[in-house]
């Protein structure tokens, strides 16, 4: 389609064109004629290109289609959070590696009862948090919030409850610098009170069992605020027959702050009374 036009006023880059019917069209004065000026009358010539209108949406689909395959095919998973132990007075959960997709992450944030305890630092990383401080007895909930770019996506509530006094299942000892036959004695009671041994530290264990304070588990124990306990400690624990306080237990404890309660002690068998004084020799 051919345009006829008037120039009218050339300004600033900008000339002003006039139509036959007296409208007025603002058009680049780059794009016309050098030697134009009031008055000069110039044809432009406008048609649809339909090739390159081709091109263009065959280039912006392939585009999209990218986009959607990249990023539109996958979203992120819930967390999966479980307990990994419990003791009297804490819990340790565990989770598996967050899915992103293709995501950028937010936060991780572990709620206890429905109230915000914190966010997991490092949350690529971490796949494991502990939980102490915690009422003897008492029924916990936890959920993990993960927090995307493409959205915010919880776990299931998760119900645990804290242990009784009695219930020794939760104790994970990891045991130290001592003799072999100390060691084996140790290893029986662990056993028989239902406890477990971990030959490393780490973030479930509970009592870091030793005769002197070094070696590289020790300071790793150390570091982490674990106590720090002589084998009797276990020994103390089956015979009350519940778990007994570590500060009479201690590597350089008084062994009189040790409390010995009446009953389940005086009811041992003569052979495991034996068996206590050649362990003391």
């Amino acid at each position: 389609m051919l345009i006829s036009l008037t120039v009218g006023k050339v300004d600033a880059g900008v000339a002003v064109l006039l139509t036959e019917d007296k409208r007025l069209i603002e058009f680049p004065s780059i794009l016309l004629p050098p030697s134009i000026t009031s008055g000069s009358i110039v044809d432009i010539t406008v048609s649809r290109n339909l090739a390159s209108e081709a091109a263009a949406q065959k280039s912006f689909q392939s585009l999209q289609s990218s986009i959607l395959s990249t990023y539109g095919q996958q979203s992120p998973s819930p967390p999966v959070i479980r307990c990994r132990n419990a003791t009297q007075t804490s819990i340790v959960l565990e989770w598996d590696p967050i899915d992103l997709a293709t995501a950028e992450i937010r936060s991780l944030s572990l709620y206890r009862n429905g109230s915000k305890a914190g966010n997991i630092p490092k949350p690529k990383e971490m796949t494991s948090t502990k939980m102490s401080g915690l009422a003897v007895d008492t029924e916990y909930n936890f959920q993990l919030v993960l927090r995307t770019s493409a959205g915010v996506y919880s776990s299931d509530k998760l119900t645990v409850r804290t242990h009784k006094m009695t219930d020794l299942s939760g104790i994970t000892v990891t045991p130290g610098m001592m003799a072999p036959p100390l060691r084996e004695s140790l290893s029986g009671a662990i056993d028989r009170i239902g406890a477990k041994i971990a030959e490393n530290v780490r973030i479930d264990t509970t009592h870091f069992v030793c005769m002197e304070g070094r070696g590289r588990e020790w300071e790793k124990a150390v570091e982490m605020n674990i106590p720090v306990v002589r084998p009797e400690w276990v020994e103390g624990c089956e015979r009350e027959g519940r778990i007994v306080g570590v500060r009479g237990y201690y590597l350089n404890a008084d062994p009189k702050l040790r409390q010995v309660g009446q009953g389940v002690g005086l009811q041992q068998s003569p052979q495991r009374q034996q068996q206590q004084r050649r362990e003391s020799q």
